[in-house]
């Protein structure tokens, strides 16, 4: 009996032990699979992680080449502007330059792929034929081509109300800002008739009484916001994207304001004061009439020398008639011993003029005698007379305006400006722009206007302080890529050639703004063009 009854507890006990052997065996396995599901998971985001760190480590460095890219854009721009102008019109000039010189250029070539092509490329807003804002081109922008912030108050010196009117002429400008704008920049403390002087902005912060150092300064100065400065242009990139268009009630905003105020305003325009060999140009209003006598007997003959020089001691001279005029006379000797007595407003005195001549032997022998230069021999004269004189001192003039480039907003508020003045030089500078090949002299010089019979000589004369025909700073706006697109870079310099090395007067990353330009904009092969 009682084996019989122990046989099954027995058994009972085995299969008790076996069963938790098997639970056991079960649980290691389970544990087994879980450690290798982990150490796989551990792996595998090991793996991803590294991979996203060698990601992040490409795409850095890809930015930093991209960078170093601009900035190749940057030293090329200089070298390219320090080339004669001859050199530069047969590459395709500056404006829109379509052979390559400042679209899709070439710098690096990753050597582990042979098909990864660091470029750069230089663009700029682009006009149409009625002169407004429209477009990209390839080229530089002639700050000329702006409003000179700076030199608003001299020009309101040149003409009464010259530089209000300048601004007037802007979209949306109203004669408060624009008093408010000169006041800033002046170099005193009286208020304009409507402007603003540091009363007003204390206790914040006081008016600058100077030149701006940056065109965002402008907003710090009453009236002025961030939607008149840039306009729907969020990326500053000189045109309006289809995204910026997206976001905009077009209704509601002007047309010449989708770019803002930024667009046609610079703190940087000036023109070389030196001839095209590098001279100075001589000032016919000089203190020194012996020196100046010199001076221009070195660039003309005899008649212009004295003919200066007389005018300079007895001043201009209206004959009664044509019998008074006695071209021996401008051979009197000449005494330098006294001091000048008149000075030239500007060259175009030049233009028709007359004055007199006196025997210093004999006082009461005058004769009168005429400029060399007559409206019937200006159009051959006026190049010499535009390269070697001028009235104006140092080696740059700041502030006038290129009449050849600026968009029509700009050109609307010149002083003596008309209608159908500003219509005829828009219609007939479309030739320059557009053919670079096209050379005429008369049009180096903003006296091309007088020569063509756009406007006559009183007109020239209220134009003249104020416009010029092409200016010696230059913007560039680089952009750096690669043909993968995988980074881009921006920047934005500002380059001064009225020195003899060209400077960089400004610089600005623009990195962190969107590009708005596609690659096949920017620049790439046709091959690779057609493969993305």
């Amino acid at each position: 009996m009682n084996n019989s009854t122990s046989e099954p507890r027995l058994q009972s006990r085995k299969g008790s032990v076996l069963r938790g052997r098997n639970n056991r065996s079960g649980t290691i396995l389970i544990l087994v699979l879980l450690t290798i599901v982990i150490l796989a998971l551990s792996a595998y985001s090991f793996n991803k992680l590294m991979m996203n760190h060698n990601e992040s480590s490409q795409l850095f460095t890809s930015r930093m080449q991209s960078r170093y890219l601009t900035d190749s854009g940057m030293d090329y721009v200089r070298l390219y502007l320090s080339q004669s102008n001859d050199d530069i019109r047969a590459k395709g000039g500056l404006w829109h330059n379509e052979s390559g010189w400042f679209s899709g250029v070439p710098v690096f070539v990753d050597p582990s792929r042979p098909d990864r092509i660091g470029r750069f490329t230089i663009i700029a807003p682009n006009l149409d034929t009625d002169g407004n804002l429209d477009g990209y081109r390839y080229g530089l922008v002639d700050e000329s081509s702006k409003l000179n912030v700076n030199t608003l108050p001299y020009m309101d010196e040149w003409v009464n109300g010259g530089g209000r009117s300048l601004l007037m002429a802007l979209p949306e400008m109203t004669e408060q800002i624009a008093d408010a704008i000169i006041d800033w920049v002046d170099s005193d403390d009286e208020v304009r008739e409507y402007g603003a002087e540091s009363d007003f902005y204390a206790p914040n912060y006081a008016c600058k009484n100077g030149p701006m150092d940056s065109i965002e300064e402008l907003l710090l100065i009453r009236g002025v916001t961030p939607q008149l400065m840039f306009g729907v242009d969020t990326n500053r990139n000189g045109k309006v994207d289809q995204e910026e268009l997206a976001n905009t009630n077009l209704s509601a905003v002007d047309a010449d304001m989708l770019l803002g105020w930024s667009t046609y305003l610079t703190l940087y325009s000036k023109e070389s004061n030196l001839n095209a060999d590098g001279l100075t140009r001589i000032n016919i209003n000089g203190p020194d009439l012996e020196q100046l006598y010199t001076d221009l007997k070195s660039r003309f003959d005899e008649t212009w020398s004295r003919y200066i020089i007389n005018y300079r001691i007895n001043g201009p001279y209206q004959p009664r008639d044509i019998d008074e005029i006695e071209s021996s006379a401008a051979f009197f000797e000449i005494d330098f011993e006294q001091e000048p007595q008149f000075q030239f407003n500007q060259i175009l005195d030049l233009i028709g003029g007359y004055t007199t001549a006196y025997d210093p032997d004999d006082l009461n022998d005058q004769a009168v005698i005429a400029s060399p230069v007559q409206l019937e021999n200006m159009p051959i004269l006026m190049p010499a007379i535009m390269q070697n004189i001028t009235t104006y001192e140092g080696e740059s003039i700041p502030g006038r305006v290129n009449i050849m480039q600026a968009p029509r907003i700009v050109l609307e508020g010149i002083p003596g400006m008309t209608d159908e003045v500003l219509e005829t030089i828009i219609l007939r500078r479309e030739t320059e722009l557009n053919d670079p090949d096209f050379f005429d002299m008369n049009r180096q010089y903003e006296t091309w206007i007088l020569v063509e019979n756009i406007v006559d000589l009183q007109t020239m004369r209220l134009l003249f302080p104020f416009i010029c025909a092409g200016g010696d700073v230059y913007r560039a706006e680089i952009y750096g890529y690669f043909d993968d697109g995988v980074a881009t870079s921006r920047a934005e310099v500002v380059v001064d050639t009225t020195v003899p090395v060209p400077r960089l007067l400004f610089w600005r990353d623009k990195s962190y703004l969107q590009s708005g330009y596609s690659l096949e904009i920017l620049g790439l092969d046709p091959v690779q063009a057609n493969t993305r």
